[in-house]
């Protein structure tokens, strides 16, 4: 009954394999992120119910996997400081460098749909903007619950959670490759530029997975990196630094700026945990 503890990693692989798959087929196929819903939702929705149902296999709760009963409310209001905290640095530092070029920027509200060649879309309405809330709150249930929660508990049942936190980040970071492969195909972007921006959002995509791991660690359950993780992607979507010359022209900054100012303060904090242990 026990066998898949024995080969955890394979378990994981296959688990990865389906959903990735299901991740192409909405991309190359339903293109829902570039309908008038932009966001890919579907492969997400299907993951979460092939969580659902992968866990009495397993012979998991969906506590087990992070998603506690315990101070649900405490760890979402600790991501979701953390993420306006850091994202206020970023913005600030992003108008800082707009205004010493002479831009002027100004803060604009409205909904867009995240790319890799620059936001997409400009909505505005109620509709709209529940559409963007919900499709983050069903990405970040899935992607937590799938990589900072299945994948490191079944990883961790013969590995360390270095090994494990390692693997599911690196996965992760895989995750994203879709965009930049699709841009490619559709002659949107050159393989050079595609390269380049498919290996940017593996290696950021993978450093925000470990961030998340560790929040799990220190908290003992998903709510702060699942609360973390959903303002990281709502701000892309909603809030925008507008000038003259174009409309978030530094988004690539200001995310990297934010993540980074993040990204040491979580590992100050789990080191620090660590040491005292």
């Amino acid at each position: 009954m026990q066998n898949y503890k024995r080969t955890p990693i394979l378990i994981v692989f296959i688990f990865y394999a389906i959903c990735f798959s299901l991740r192409a087929i909405e991309y190359f196929l339903f293109r829902t992120d570039q309908s008038i819903i932009g966001e890919a939702f579907i492969h997400k929705l299907a993951g979460i119910f092939l969580l659902a149902a992968a866990l009495p296999f397993f012979r998991y709760s969906w506590s087990e996997i992070g998603f506690s009963p315990k101070k649900v409310f405490p760890n979402i209001l600790l991501g979701t400081l953390l993420g306006a905290g850091v994202f206020t640095a970023g913005y600030g530092i992003e108008i800082l460098m707009q205004s010493a070029e002479g831009n002027f920027p100004a803060f604009k509200f409205y909904v867009t749909s995240y790319s890799i060649l620059g936001n997409r879309g400009m909505e505005n309405g109620l509709l709209f903007l529940f559409i963007c809330v919900a499709g983050n709150i069903i990405n970040v249930i899935m992607e937590e619950g799938v990589f900072r929660g299945l994948f490191v508990r079944l990883s961790e049942e013969k590995y360390s959670f270095a090994v494990a936190c390692m693997l599911s980040s690196i996965l992760f970071g895989i995750w994203h490759i879709m965009q930049p492969l699709r841009n490619v195909i559709d002659g949107n972007q050159s393989m050079a530029g595609a390269f380049m921006a498919g290996l940017l959002l593996v290696v950021t995509s993978t450093l925000l997975g470990i961030q998340y791991c560790m929040l799990f660690k220190l908290t003992g359950s998903l709510w702060a990196g699942m609360a973390a993780h959903f303002v990281n992607n709502t701000t892309a979507n909603l809030l925008h630094v507008v000038t003259a010359s174009g409309v978030d022209e530094l988004l690539t900054i200001r995310i990297a700026i934010a993540q980074t100012i993040s990204f040491i303060l979580v590992l100050f904090f789990y080191l620090s945990r660590n040491r005292k242990k």
